[in-house]
């Protein structure tokens, strides 16, 4: 298998559409993804919500989560909590409990806990990707359907292995299709490697190797990174890191 490279110069050629495209898609202040509004418009809300039951009752309102949880899909907000105690009025019609497609969530919960926003209809297009990538490995005597190297312990899933098409995902910070890999035990994620490139275009500033990347993302807009790697600084591009690696 090849291992996909991004060098400095693949990226910038890579990008140039997308940058483009992306104009307007990353920060807050700009039109949300699908032009849907509201969603900054809800954020707010809730998050002024948050803080003051924050303030008087000295906890979040968020939903148990164990620890095996992944990072940003943990603390879901009860909104129930925040409706029944007057700290919102209504709950926003984007939110998952209205019909809508988001799920609000807690990050930085022990610092500064900010309200961001977990797309359902991704979530659960990985999480029907995950289950077939299950069924294979399952009555293939533990092989994944591998495709192509992608970054070091990352394949790209092979969906003529799994005799379904390719679903079609859609970034929330760039409106563009992505690509879904795996790691070499299975377990399938969104690749934002290009989403980050353009992130930290934008934000100016050259990261280090040791920070999580995925936090452009998160500073740069309303949105978690749904079923997202860890990425890191490599080689002057973001790369996926393995979670099986020696470190």
């Amino acid at each position: 298998m090849k291992f996909r490279h991004f060098s400095r110069i693949s990226v910038a050629a890579l990008l140039i559409v997308p940058l483009l495209t992306l104009s307007g898609c990353l920060y807050p202040d700009d039109q949300p993804p699908r032009g849907d509004a509201s969603s900054r418009e809800a954020v707010l809300t809730v998050q002024d919500a948050v803080d003051r039951y924050y303030e008087q009752t000295g906890v979040l309102p968020i939903e148990n989560a164990d620890e095996f949880t992944p990072l940003y899909e943990k603390y879901k907000i009860d909104l129930g909590k925040l409706q029944s105690g007057d700290y919102l009025g209504s709950v926003p019609r984007i939110a998952f409990e209205k019909g809508g497609r988001f799920r609000f969530l807690i990050i930085d919960e022990e610092t500064k806990p900010q309200v961001k926003l977990l797309d359902l209809p991704v979530y659960q297009q990985v999480g029907e990707v995950q289950k077939k990538v299950v069924e294979y490995f399952a009555s293939h005597k533990g092989v994944i359907p591998a495709g192509e190297q992608m970054y070091p312990g990352y394949v790209s899933v092979d969906f003529d292995k799994l005799g379904i098409d390719a679903p079609d995902i859609r970034s929330v910070y760039s409106r563009q299709p992505v690509n879904l890999i795996m790691d070499i035990s299975g377990k399938v994620y969104i690749d934002y490697g290009i989403d980050i490139m353009t992130a930290i275009g934008k934000s100016e500033t050259s990261p280090d190797g040791d920070s999580d990347l995925r936090r452009y993302l998160i500073d740069a807009s309303y949105y978690v990174p749904v079923k997202a790697a860890e990425y890191r600084w490599v080689d002057d591009a973001p790369q996926a890191v393995d979670p099986f690696s020696a470190s």
